[in-house]
């Protein structure tokens, strides 16, 4: 995993904690600095909320707030200016458990410069420039079509979203009674340039304003239609130019798009689906060998590989999220550790002592920091792709390529 793969993991899991934050009242302050934004000017505007925070008529709340001003404010002064994107601060007073309240502090350095300088205070944190920073950036147009439906849509990275789906009343070309052969197809004609036409209306409202983003429009469908509607002038000339391919595959409904992209995915390999798709197939390919391959899956396996430093490709499912919670006895010094956050205080085994929280790991963090110190790859995989699910599902999110094939090895 390069630096950016991480730090968008880093970036996600930010964003999915923030989310489920709340305050007990509109004491939760988000602040968005853009880098072009004089810190002075930062702190006199929080000199000026402070001021007009004086008059919050709760108590609790006026002392909640005031206190994560002063916490931004003082925090300011270590920052002679923003850093490159700019800066985010997101302090306040947040829910835990009953009636109770800790003071929460989270500073991000976003992936993509902020652009508007934002200051809330409210009960949950306004995430939503950052939000739109997740957006998948690699974007391609799908269109597959025959005279009898056609369906429009996008992948984004590995994920195919479906725009518009039209069936078309176009009739079939066996002969109506009562009707002369010349004016039947005459009929069928007229049918079909007004199902092209809305079609291709379609695709010129779907592409048109994201068409600077695209990098490739992907075509398909059975036999000569996609071709005649591409040569007409059905679609814009903008989204003609993204055009670079046509693909013969056999449907146009929602699996037409699937079929599309497998297809697509097979000719132009620096998409990120194709990038995947041959990650997980080249694991699936080891475990599948009579001797056990060089595949290995299950977290002990993983994790007893990496400390042997006998990982050469580490495959993480960027959707998985593992804690590890820390604790010990103050008394006999014993240890506990958990998976998920008690719910209760944790008692020692040996003495009936309530345990002490310690600390909390993020596991894939520290894997990454163990494939850093043994020269292992890193390769984080969407759970979009069906071969992304299968590493979720089957695989716990968790796979690696061995550099050699140990005596014993045991998957678990």
């Amino acid at each position: 995993m390069d630096d950016e793969d991480y730090k968008r993991y880093e970036f996600k899991k930010a964003m999915e904690e923030l989310s489920k934050l709340h305050g007990r009242g509109t004491e939760l302050i988000s602040l968005y600095i853009p880098p072009e934004k004089q810190i002075s000017d930062v702190v006199q505007y929080l000199r000026e909320e402070f001021s007009t925070s004086s008059n919050i008529k709760s108590k609790t709340t006026r002392k909640n707030v005031l206190g994560a001003i002063e916490s931004i404010m003082s925090r300011l002064k270590y920052y002679k200016q923003p850093p490159e994107h700019g800066l985010v601060f997101f302090v306040g007073h947040v829910a835990t458990r009953g009636d109770q309240t800790e003071m929460y502090t989270k500073i991000i350095e976003p992936p993509q410069p902020i652009q508007t300088f934002l200051y809330k205070c409210d009960s949950s944190f306004h995430l939503e420039q950052l939000t739109d920073q997740l957006k998948e950036k690699e974007l391609y147009g799908l269109i597959v079509i025959d005279r009898k439906e056609a369906t429009i849509g996008f992948l984004k990275g590995t994920k195919i979203e479906v725009v518009d789906y039209e069936y078309s009343l176009v009739p079939s070309k066996h002969r109506q009674g009562g009707q002369s052969s010349r004016r039947f197809e005459r009929l069928i004609e007229i049918a079909a340039n007004e199902f092209f036409k809305k079609i291709g209306d379609i695709a010129n409202s779907t592409f048109m304003p994201v068409i600077k983003d695209v990098i490739t429009i992907f075509v398909g469908g059975p036999g000569a239609t996609k071709e005649y509607f591409i040569e007409k002038d059905y679609l814009r000339n903008e989204i003609k130019d993204k055009i670079k391919d046509l693909f013969d595959i056999g449907y146009t409904d929602e699996s037409g798009l699937r079929e599309l992209v497998e297809k697509a995915s097979e000719s132009i390999k620096d998409m990120r689906i194709t990038r995947e798709k041959d990650i997980i197939n080249r694991f699936l390919r080891e475990i599948k060998k009579s001797d056990g391959g060089l595949g290995v899956y299950g977290e002990a396996a993983i994790v007893n590989a990496l400390k042997m430093k006998n990982i050469e490709l580490l495959i993480v499912s960027d959707s998985i999220r593992k804690i590890k919670y820390f604790y010990k006895c103050p008394v006999c010094g014993a240890e506990k550790t958990f998976t998920e956050e008690p719910q209760q205080q944790p008692v020692c085994d040996n003495d009936n002592a309530s345990m002490n929280f310690e600390k909390e790991d993020d596991f894939i963090e520290d894997l990454y920091k163990m494939a850093e110190g043994s020269g292992t790859k890193v390769e984080m995989v969407s759970e979009d792709s069906d071969e992304g699910r299968l590493l979720k599902t089957a695989f716990g999110g968790l796979a690696g390529i061995l550099r050699y094939v140990p005596e014993n090895q045991v998957n678990i």
